[in-house]
C-alpha cells in the first residue's frame, strides 16, 4: 500500500519475479514487526465490535475506546511504515514500524497513554525522514505526496496530545491514508502518455484536501466538508486516469486487483458525499458511515488489491493467486455496504451486522492468504 507497493506492482503483472530472500536476521525482525501489526489490527477489529456490543472479553471491552487509534495510526502508519522500510533498506527506518507497534502494545497493556502517544510521535518523524531520503535521491511528484502523507500522520499524532482526544486527530490521519493512496496510483499513471492538464488537477485536489485540514483549525465544520470535497474530486480523477480502468480487462490478478481499486473508489466518493454534508464531524449522526465508508470500504479494498504483490515484497514469500480472493473483497463491501445503510437508517442491528460481517471479511481474507502462501510453497517444491 505504499511507495514501493506501486513500484512492485508497476504495469499489474500476475508473473512475480523471483528477488532473493532476506537475511535471516532481517527475516525474523520483519516476521516479528508483522506478527505485531496483525495482533494491532485483530486487537482493533475486537476493540470495534467491543464497542457496537458484540460479546467479547473483558479485555476487549475495556479497551473499546482505542479502536481508531489502533486501526489507523498503529495499524495502518506500522503497516505503511514497514513496507517502505523495506523498500528503503535502511536497518535505521525499520524504527517506524517498530514504534507504531509498541503504541500499540502499549496501549493493549494499559501502559499511560503519553507513552504511546510519544512512540508514535517517533514512528512519524522516522518515516517523513526516510520519505525525505527517498525524496532527495529521485525529485518527483508522487514521492513529495507521500512525505506530505506523512506529516498528516504526524500532525494527527500531535493533535491528539494537544487535545487529548483521538477524534480531534482522526481528519489528520485520513489524510494520512488518502494521499498515501492517490500518490502511488499517481505513480502508475506515468505508464501511460499524460497531459499536463493531468497534473495540475491533481495538484488542484491535492491543495484543496490540504487547505481543508488547515482551515478545520479554526472552522471545523467548513474545513472538513472541504476536504470531504476533496475526496469527491479525488474520485473522478482516479476514475478518470487510472491504469485500473484499462488493467480491469485483463485476466487473473491484474483483474483482481483492478477490481478492488475501483470499487474501493466507489466507497472513498460515498464517505466524501457524506462529508460534505458534515458527517466527518464527530457529533454528526452519519459520521460512523462517512468514516467507515472510507477506512473500510475505500482503504481495505487497496489492501486486499496490494496485498498479494505486498507480501511478496517485505518477506520474500510467494503468494499464488487464485479466484478465491474475490470472496472476502466481495464480503467486505457487503459489509460495508450494511453498515452505512444502517447508519443511515438508523438500525443499530443492521450497523452491528456489518461490522460482524466486516471482521468476518478480513478474517476470511487472511485465510485466503495464507492458503495462497502455502499453494505457492506446494507448487515451488513439487518443481
Amino acid at each position: 500500500m505504499t511507495h514501493s507497493a506501486a513500484s512492485t506492482v508497476s504495469g499489474q503483472r500476475t508473473n512475480q519475479t523471483k528477488r532473493p530472500r532476506p537475511s535471516p536476521l532481517r527475516f525474523a525482525v520483519r516476521a516479528l514487526l508483522g506478527a505485531a501489526i496483525v495482533a494491532s489490527l485483530l486487537c482493533g477489529l475486537a476493540a470495534g465490535l467491543a464497542r457496537l456490543g458484540v460479546p467479547l472479553p473483558a479485555h476487549a471491552v475495556s479497551r473499546a475506546a482505542w479502536h481508531g487509534v489502533l486501526m489507523i495510526p498503529v495499524f495502518f502508519g506500522a503497516a505503511i511504515s514497514l513496507e517502505r522500510a523495506v523498500a528503503i533498506g535502511s536497518a535505521w527506518c525499520f524504527s517506524a514500524p517498530a514504534a507504531a507497534a509498541l503504541a500499540g502494545v502499549l496501549l493493549l497493556a494499559g501502559a499511560p497513554v503519553p507513552l504511546a502517544q510519544a512512540a508514535l510521535l517517533i514512528a512519524g518523524a522516522v518515516l517523513f525522514a526516510g520519505s525525505i531520503v527517498v525524496l532527495r535521491k529521485q525529485l518527483a511528484l508522487h514521492l513529495a505526496v507521500l512525505a506530505i502523507a506523512t506529516v498528516c500522520w504526524s500532525a494527527g499524532n500531535l493533535a491528539w496530545i494537544v487535545f487529548g482526544d483521538p477524534l480531534a486527530a482522526v481528519p489528520y490521519w485520513l489524510a494520512f491514508l488518502v494521499l498515501t493512496i492517490v500518490a502511488e496510483r499517481l505513480e502508475l499513471t506515468r505508464m501511460r502518455p499524460m497531459r499536463p492538464a493531468t497534473h495540475y488537477l491533481f495538484y488542484g485536489c491535492v491543495t484543496l484536501l490540504l487547505a481543508g485540514l488547515v482551515i478545520a483549525l479554526w472552522q471545523p465544520d467548513l474545513g472538513l466538508r472541504i476536504f470531504a470535497a476533496s475526496c469527491v474530486l479525488l474520485l473522478f480523477w482516479l476514475a478518470r486516469y487510472d491504469i485500473a480502468r484499462h488493467t480491469v480487462r485483463q485476466r487473473g490478478l491484474t483483474r483482481f486487483i483492478a477490481v478492488a481499486l475501483l470499487s474501493g473508489y466507489g466507497w472513498l466518493g460515498v464517505s466524501g458525499l457524506l462529508g460534505m454534508d458534515g458527517a466527518f464531524a464527530a457529533g454528526h449522526p452519519w459520521h460512523d458511515a462517512a468514516l467507515h465508508a472510507l477506512t473500510l470500504g475505500f482503504v481495505f479494498s487497496m489492501v486486499f488489491g496490494h496485498a498479494p504483490i505486498v507480501l511478496p515484497a517485505i518477506t520474500g514469500l510467494r503468494v499464488r493467486y487464485s479466484p478465491l480472493f474475490y470472496l472476502p473483497l466481495g464480503l467486505l463491501h457487503t459489509a460495508v455496504g450494511l453498515r452505512v445503510i444502517g447508519v443511515l437508517a438508523g438500525d443499530f442491528n443492521v450497523r452491528r451486522l456489518g461490522s460482524e460481517a466486516a471482521a468476518v471479511a478480513l478474517l476470511v481474507f487472511m485465510v485466503t492468504l495464507l492458503t495462497a502462501v502455502l499453494s505457492a510453497r506446494r507448487k515451488a517444491s513439487s518443481n
